[in-house]
């Protein structure tokens, strides 16, 4: 029974007394093991499951220390009846397991619908990776973090300080809406500096990444009644989030400029732009389109929501001011991220705004989850302020760099291929496939055959709009396999073609 329940992996990264740990505790929880059994001895066990004696010794001596099991006199080692609320059947998966067939099954699917909800989300268009795209051969993945490129060493001394007694009792308390000063200061007087942005503390607000930023906004300044512009194409769940609030999106083309207004702009209550690095198309919207930006929209009494979408991973010239640095009105909402230079799962954003708006914004956080993670804001501020992401922000930019280049020669090598190349960089190209090609058949071919790349269609407004496009990032695959990817990738194409 034991060899079943308990299996050791080598590629966890665990140790086997960790491993044996989790597997005891997941027994005992999924009532396994009945209270008025004895566990096998520590010999027994180490025999059947092939480890040291030790290594169940000392597993067992943590799970009696943390209640899992009580230790016995001359009896052994017993399931704490209290861990299970006083009755395994409460613990026991299987008693209260749920059919799986025939009529039963059937009533279960039904069931299983809940109530009616108001909105159908599941209805929504969505760009989906895969999330094993590390065993693809040629991952052209964007948004993903190269575990190559994380400074490992540096977050741990960020991850130590933050884990100090001192530093325990600061963040582990309930801030109820408040952020973390030291992270409101770096980002005050380190990040936002490097964008052209001088703001006051308290016009800027922590949230858990970018796209609860663009909720945030989205559900303060919208109803049935308003129209809000988006670039076309244009990020899709910034397209999805205004949707569930605005009555009405406007949509507006996007040149080699950026995105290009019109007449249209006057009725609308929002303007979402993405200028620094023009998401999908990569493109940087220049200084007087920016300025020009600005006039219109005040013209029109327009609110400018700028997403500096990736504006850190400029490697080729010195980067355009924010649109918010140019913002003389107080008319911009600035919107910033720490993923894309740190890593996505750590979901850490900020807003900067009026503090009239960010009062609003902060009171609407704290009704949907109050405050992001204090420990996480914790080690993001330690990080930042021992220069540790100046650091890791230079050498991603002179990795990128290089990925940058050889995919820029590798796409010009194979005609079916044909990309803008990006202004300054970034992490991704925006490819234009032969018309007779969908890119969402060749995203399918291609991970038939060890390729991610992404298909364009869901980045358009209109479900029936242009379906040859694609995009493929390089942050997440090694330099030496861009120009192999590309040109299998390439061959994908002339035999669809064919």
């Amino acid at each position: 029974m034991w060899s079943r329940l308990i299996q050791f992996d080598a590629n966890t990264g665990q140790s086997l007394q960790s491993q044996l740990r989790q597997g005891l505790v997941k027994a005992i929880l999924d009532g396994r093991v009945p209270p008025e059994e004895a566990l096998p001895s520590s010999r027994e066990l180490a025999r059947e499951l092939g480890v040291a004696r030790n290594t169940v010794v000392l597993a067992y001596q943590h799970l009696v220390d943390e209640n899992y099991l009580l230790s016995r006199e001359r009896r052994g080692y017993f399931v704490n009846r209290e861990m299970l609320g006083g009755c395994v059947e409460l613990a026991g998966r299987s008693a209260g397991s749920r059919p799986s067939t025939g009529e039963e099954s059937a009533a279960l699917d039904a069931n299983d619908k809940g109530p009616a909800t108001v909105l159908d989300l599941l209805s929504q268009r969505n760009i989906t990776r895969p999330l094993d795209w590390q065993r693809y051969e040629y991952p052209f993945i964007y948004g993903q973090v190269d575990p190559a490129l994380f400074p490992v060493n540096d977050w741990r001394e960020a991850s130590r300080l933050s884990l100090r007694v001192d530093a325990i009792e600061r963040w582990s308390r309930d801030r109820v809406d408040h952020d973390d000063e030291l992270l409101i200061e770096q980002i005050h007087t380190r990040v936002l500096p490097r964008r052209g942005v001088w703001v006051e503390r308290d016009e800027i607000l922590i949230t858990t990444g970018a796209q609860n930023a663009l909720y945030l906004v989205a559900q303060l300044l919208l109803d049935r009644n308003s129209k809000v512009g988006m670039e076309d194409p244009c990020y899709a769940d910034a397209r999805n989030i205004f949707a569930i609030f605005a009555g009405e999106q406007v949509n507006f083309p996007v040149g080699d400029k950026g995105v290009i207004t019109d007449d249209r702009l006057e009725d609308c209550r929002l303007m979402y732009v993405t200028p620094s690095h023009q998401c999908p198309t990569t493109t940087t919207m220049p200084l007087a389109a920016r300025r020009e930006l600005l006039e219109r929209a005040a013209r029109s009494d327009v609110t400018i929501v700028e997403d500096d979408y990736e504006s850190e991973l400029n490697f080729v010239d010195k980067p355009t001011p924010a649109l918010k640095s140019l913002d003389a009105e107080n008319r911009v909402i600035y919107v910033g991220s720490l993923s894309k230079t740190l890593a996505p799962g750590l979901r850490v954003g900020f807003l900067v705004a009026p503090r009239g708006f960010i009062r609003q914004a902060r009171a609407l956080r704290r009704l949907m989850y109050r405050h992001p993670p204090t420990n996480n804001q914790r080690t993001i501020a330690h990080f930042l302020a021992l220069g540790h992401h100046d650091s890791a922000l230079l050498r991603l930019m002179q990795t990128f760099k290089r990925r940058w280049q050889i995919m820029d020669q590798a796409l010009k090598a194979h005609a079916p291929l044909s990309a803008l190349t990006p202004t300054f960089g970034g992490s991704s190209f925006w490819v234009r496939l032969p018309e007779e090609i969908k890119a969402r058949e060749l995203e399918r071919c291609a991970a038939e055959n060890g390729i991610i790349i992404n298909a364009g269609d869901d980045y358009f407004a209109d479900p029936r709009g242009p379906t040859h496009y694609c995009r493929l990032g390089f942050s997440s695959i090694d330099q030496e396999r861009i120009a192999p990817g590309i040109e299998r990738l390439a061959s994908l194409i002339d035999k669809s073609g064919s």
